[in-house]
């Protein structure tokens, strides 16, 4: 193992998202002097990557959302940080980067690279104006986009397209919805509370084309067309795509990491190389991916006690996820992949006999409660369902 002295940069975290902010700091709450160098392609301002989908209702500017700049943060962190560096290649067998300036050595290398939207095969000539938002600097561009724009196209209906879509409709634009599942967030919500999502979004003013794909985009006068599968078709100023995320592989895959749907890590979130580890949206923590905030922070308090000599396992209790969307409020804790079992659904309601939420369990075989989704009045009992559930990991 390369000492301290012989190494300038004995912990190197790739990325300066959530995840490899918040496990610096974890660090630093552990070893005040541990060097610790921070690579990122951007300009290394923090934010958190969560607002950017509800900075219109809160009505926060672009560069409001930055918490600190590089220099600042470089500071408080007591680390360097190395803003708009590419990483090359990571080559663990000699405990190098490069980048794009130069080599870097490590004692220990952590992957906190986040994900890419993924992008539809949409035709059209107007197809690569369709947008994405996935960091500040996107959303800086959205908000330039948006500025004098009235009519907004949505592609995907899952918890990123309906927090957006909520944020917009409440800033006063008219909002349109793409997604092949029959309901909102098809892919977290069982078919009743789907339902009462789809007609509470619908009574705040947004439309829906569900079981509808997105097959064009075309320039249509000053307009943008959207063409549906079914030939059906929309005149809107703008198009967002939020179909989801696919994590960031193509380094690790490079330097001989083991990836599956993520950057497979073991639960100390070790990769098959032992100096290497991952994190964040990239990984994939014992067959888990979760793209959610509170799994970022158990695995970054985990990671940093590794880092600093005590190796310890992440703990993953049940973490419901809070949907940011004002119009339906929701939270939603999903079961396990590999868990069999059914959704229960019951309707809340109140004296008069108005439906006030859903309340949605699921139930694996023999009863027990393996998740759950609650909306409207029923996300008052989040927080006693998620105490009776058992660990993730």
């Amino acid at each position: 193992m390369t000492s301290s002295a012989q190494n300038p940069h004995p912990i190197l975290i790739l990325g300066s998202g959530m995840a490899g902010i918040t496990l610096a700091r974890e660090i630093r709450k552990l070893d005040k002097d541990v060097p610790l160098t921070i690579i990122t392609a951007d300009d290394g301002a923090y934010y958190s990557k969560p607002m950017l989908s509800n900075a219109l209702a809160s009505n926060k500017q672009p560069a409001q959302l930055a918490m600190q700049n590089a220099a600042t943060l470089a500071q408080q962190l007591n680390a360097t940080i190395l803003s708009e560096t590419v990483v090359d290649a990571v080559l663990p067998n000699e405990n190098k980067i490069q980048t794009s300036r130069g080599e870097l050595h490590f004692q220990s290398l952590v992957l906190a690279l986040g994900a890419d939207p993924i992008r539809l095969p949409i035709e059209g000539d107007a197809a690569e104006a369709v947008l994405s938002v996935n960091s500040l600097t996107d959303y800086a561009s959205f908000r330039a986009q948006l500025e004098g724009k009235q009519r907004i196209a949505l592609l995907g209906a899952g918890l990123i397209g309906c927090e957006f879509a909520n944020d917009l409709r409440s800033a006063g634009r008219d909002v349109v919805v793409y997604d092949i599942a029959p309901h909102p967030l098809g892919r977290l919500l069982p078919p009743q509370a789907g339902a009462w999502m789809h007609s509470k979004l619908s009574d705040a003013g947004i439309r829906f084309h569900l079981g509808r794909s997105v097959a064009r985009v075309e320039q249509h006068g000053s307009a943008v067309r959207v063409v549906a599968d079914d030939g059906s078709v929309e005149d809107v100023d703008l198009v967002l795509s939020a179909v989801g995320l696919r994590p960031k592989t193509e380094l690790a895959k490079a330097a001989g990491l083991n990836v599956n749907r993520g950057i497979e890590v073991d639960a100390q979130l070790r990769t098959n190389q032992a100096q290497v580890f991952a994190l964040g949206d990239c990984a994939e923590v014992k067959g888990l991916v979760l793209p959610y905030v509170m799994p970022i922070m158990n695995a970054a308090r985990a990671l940093a006690a590794t880092l600093t000599g005590s190796a310890t396992a992440v703990r993953y209790p049940a973490m419901p996820v809070v949907v940011k969307t004002p119009a339906c409020p929701t939270v939603v804790c999903p079961p396990l992949p590999n868990v069999q079992g059914a959704w229960e659904e019951t309707l809340v309601t109140n004296d008069a006999g108005v439906t006030t939420g859903v309340r949605a369990l699921y139930k694996q075989v023999g009863g027990a409660v393996q998740g759950f989704a609650l909306l409207g009045e029923a996300t008052a009992e989040k927080q006693k369902l998620a105490a009776e559930l058992a660990d993730w990991l």
